[in-house]
């Protein structure tokens, strides 16, 4: 029953489930729905479809979500980004709006859920590690920015390129600017003005849904007055009916790239903001594979009844928890809210203004630009500051998914150089004490020309051996003749690969030759085992091994040999 609770997480709270709890679950469902509808309309925009499209993004993925997610109060749905990734892709192969790109979008949406299903039933959930945070916010920022500059067109009422490459976007901007719409400039600006002083207020404020009614009302009785705004028009009634997308292989290999850009991005933010809620309260933990599970399901099942790729949305799922959501129950009040919608209440949108959707997103997107996150980066690591800068301008430059493979890479040169370059340093006696500390920090500890006490703060392999080595002799060198002793530190080592033992088997001959001796401190069990399975007590024998550096230290000074002798046998025995 256990693991079964672990595969369905709804059977994990549903059970027990308390009449208490729904007070709370039923008004941020209700906060969350009312807020969800209007820019589900927006989102599906965004990705080129019909309106009807978001709202049906917000059915069968939040159920399926809220029955497999290990997160109570993410809330799924239509996202601006993902919509614009949607957009970005698919519009490359079919006229937008057309049935083939809605199509194409559908089958996008069971592309990327098989992928996720897979990834998380092979338990890969580790890959999003490759992705720094530093790239995570560069890229969301940059994505979050050009999504915002796209909406100027329905924001002002003028026709210029759809981009995600920010140059396109200015250099066409500053060409049809004027020849802005007026009255779509004041409703959309207005509506910007209205959303951010009520936010300002109160988050818990729907401002989305309140300049929904003011453009709505502005329209229908004052139409005649701007009967050159754009509106939806009609939005049609009803639920999705169950369909298979058409799967085409050709098209399949096309799709893969766009495709595996969503995948990790829907999963970067779902995971990232199930962390977020994770930590404000304790009631459950956020387990990334059952994540990809919950995630796949809700794109495969979704692409059925004609969602395109959904995810969760960072401000829809901080409201659900602000509003008292303590479980996937708000979700499926939400969905119950939007079933009511398309039967009853689409009528109501018909004279709804592009221009105020545009305003909704504007606000949503731009506030995702975290300037925030780069400053205070400047200020405690200049490295990572140049990785999310280097991020922002090549998404802003080149475009999504170009944006996130020099993020990806970008990740992987700083894994690299970090661990091929890792922190060295001589250690120095504490006086009066028994403690070896790092002389560049503390000063008065006590270094002795005959020993040179050496610490490698990363795991031993090929990217690095070479780099130990050089800094050993550079540190024994410095020591000159007088040295008689090394002291490998390798507490901080909890990994070494066969390069890194020939590497030090190498070494240990070469000072011995010079009549210096090794000897090891802190070895983990793991490594030990490693250096013994690759021949080290061939060179030294089990009683260069010691538990501490002080032990190693005095062993050399003083001829501790029945306390080494004691450790000796105690490692011996646990060989045997």
């Amino acid at each position: 029953m256990k693991a079964l609770k672990r595969l369905i997480p709804i059977l994990d709270w549903l059970p027990n489930y308390k009449a208490s709890r729904f007070r709370g679950d039923f008004i941020a469902g209700i906060t969350v729905a009312i807020i969800l509808i209007p820019q589900g309309i927006a989102y599906a925009i965004i990705a080129g479809m019909p309106a009807i499209y978001g709202l049906y993004c917000a059915l069968m993925p939040q159920v399926i979500y809220a029955i497999f997610g290990s997160s109570r109060q993410v809330a799924i749905g239509p996202v601006a980004m993902d919509s614009l990734i949607v957009a970005t892709g698919v519009s490359t192969l079919a006229l937008v709006g057309s049935d083939s790109y809605i199509a194409i979008a559908i089958l996008l949406a069971f592309i990327v859920g098989t992928i996720q299903f897979l990834l998380g039933v092979f338990q890969l959930g580790f890959v999003v590690n490759f992705l720094s945070r530093p790239v995570i916010i560069g890229f969301t920022s940059a994505v979050a920015f050009i999504i915002g500059m796209n909406q100027f067109e329905n924001l002002f009422g003028i026709d210029f390129i759809q981009s995600d490459q920010i140059q396109h976007i200015v250099s066409d901007l500053w060409i049809e600017i004027a020849d802005y719409n007026p009255h779509t400039t004041i409703i959309g600006v207005i509506s910007v003005v209205i959303i951010v002083i009520l936010r300002r207020i109160n988050k818990k404020i729907p401002s989305a849904l309140i300049v929904v009614i003011f453009g709505i009302l502005v329209l229908k009785y004052f139409g005649s007055s701007f009967d050159d705004v754009e509106v939806i028009e009609d939005i049609p009634s009803g639920l999705p009916l169950f369909a298979l997308p058409e799967l085409d292989f050709d098209l399949i290999r096309e799709l893969m790239p766009i495709a595996l850009t969503l995948v990790l991005v829907g999963y970067l933010e779902t995971i990232s903001i199930g962390k977020s809620l994770e930590a404000r309260q304790d009631e459950y933990r956020v387990r990334p594979n059952q994540e990809l599970i919950a995630l796949g399901l809700s794109n495969i099942v979704g692409s059925l009844f004609k969602a395109y790729p959904s995810t969760s949305s960072f401000s829809r799922s901080a409201i659900n928890q602000e509003s008292g959501a303590t479980t996937g129950m708000a979700s499926l009040v939400s969905v119950i809210m939007v079933i009511i919608t398309l039967l009853f209440l689409t009528p109501l949108f018909y004279h709804l203004p592009k221009t105020v959707l545009s305003a909704i997103i504007i606000v949503a997107v731009f506030n995702l630009v975290n300037v925030k996150e780069a400053r205070f980066l400047w200020r405690a690591n200049n490295m990572d500051f140049w990785l999310l800068i280097a991020t922002f301008v090549s998404t802003l430059i080149f475009g999504i998914e170009y944006g996130i493979a020099v993020g990806v890479g970008l990740s992987l040169i700083v894994l690299i150089y970090r661990t091929s370059k890792p922190y060295t340093v001589e250690l120095g006696k504490v006086p009066d004490s028994n403690f070896y500390r790092n002389r560049e920090r503390f000063p008065n500890v006590v270094l002795d020309d005959e020993v040179l006490v050496f610490r490698f703060d990363a795991q031993l392999f090929y990217a690095n051996s070479s780099y130990f080595r050089d800094h050993l002799d550079k540190m024994a060198e410095a020591k000159g003749g007088n040295l008689k002793l090394i002291v490998l530190d390798a507490e901080s080592i909890n990994r070494v690969d066969s390069t890194g033992v020939e590497m030090l088997k190498e070494r240990i001959k070469y000072y011995q030759k010079r009549n210096i001796l090794f000897y090891f401190a802190g070895v983990k069990g793991p490594v030990r085992d490693v250096l013994f399975r690759g021949g080290i007590l061939e060179i030294i024998n089990i009683h260069h091994f010691f538990m501490r550096v002080n032990g190693a230290v005095n062993f050399y000074k003083t001829g501790d040999r029945e306390n080494q002798k004691k450790y000796a046998n105690y490692i011996h025995q646990a060989y045997e």
